[in-house]
């Protein structure tokens, strides 16, 4: 028997509402990617994902359905992005996304507005990755970062993960400053999917101003978790890297356990 073909993602759309945007997105799910992602992105009891479900639609096919419901509006945004389904939430922030970038200044106040009032429901980090340097980074491009700040000394993960991942955006600027100094806020943090996002953005930092990364490792390499480290030197040349590596683990060795930052204090539940 003939397999069913599936929806074309990008078909003309219907009417723009979450209804019809969650309509869509279920007419191309796929059990099977449902459950590879939901093993990926660590859902399981205790992890950083617990809890969230997947539908199975993989990401290019969600940014093909934020073209054909970009005309979304912001009330119907809100509701697709309190889906308990993850791709009904990236759909929702893809859209925003993409308003932000098309629209005038009222309409990218609205959107920034509307990101912050539901930081609650962006909720992993590709939710963050995606979207955080294109309406956060954005917005805040040249206005005050204190709001970054604030973001920084959350203790929602996700939260803390925005502030630094929307530094993005001032990098391709070439405006190093708030990534150099978010990155210093977090060095103690005790999420390794912090450590992976604040050496990315350190080593984006080293694309533009390798000086500027040898100053903040020289002045921070032995505070820096070990995955941070790795991640920030990353492109740095193979004698140099091994160098910095060789002087982390001399200061860890150098120190005894409690005297290490964050040693003392208890893990987050």
């Amino acid at each position: 028997m003939p397999r069913a073909k599936r929806s074309r993602p990008d078909r003309p759309s219907e009417r723009a509402t979450a209804a019809a945007a969650r309509r869509a997105v279920r007419e191309i799910a796929d059990p099977e990617t449902a459950a590879a992602s939901a093993w990926f992105f660590k859902t399981g009891p205790g992890e950083y994902g617990e809890g969230d479900r997947f539908l199975g639609v993989r990401v290019p096919d969600i940014r093909t359905l934020a073209r054909r419901f970009e005309a979304l509006s912001i009330d119907q945004m809100s509701r697709l992005l309190r889906s308990r389904f993850h791709e009904d939430r990236m759909l929702a922030l893809l859209i925003a996304v993409r308003q932000y970038q098309k629209g005038d200044e009222s309409t990218r106040r609205a959107i920034h507005d509307f990101y912050m009032a539901h930081l609650e429901h962006i909720d992993n980090w590709d939710l963050v990755d995606v979207t955080a340097p294109h309406v956060i980074g954005a917005y805040y491009r040249d206005r005050d970062r204190k709001p970054l700040y604030r973001l920084a000394r959350s203790a929602v993960l996700w939260h803390r993960r925005i502030a630094i991942i929307a530094t993005a955006a001032f990098i391709r600027e070439d405006d190093l400053t708030d990534t150099l100094a978010l990155a210093e806020r977090l060095l103690d943090d005790r999420e390794d999917l912090m450590h992976k996002a604040v050496g990315w953005m350190l080593r984006e930092v080293g694309k533009r101003d390798v000086g500027a990364l040898r100053t903040f490792l020289g002045e921070h390499h032995g505070r820096m978790p070990r995955t941070m480290l790795r991640y920030a030197i990353e492109k740095l040349p193979e004698p140099e890297r091994q160098r910095w590596l060789g002087r982390k683990k001399g200061a860890v060795s150098g120190a005894s356990r409690g005297d290490r930052p964050g040693a003392a204090r208890a893990r987050r539940s």
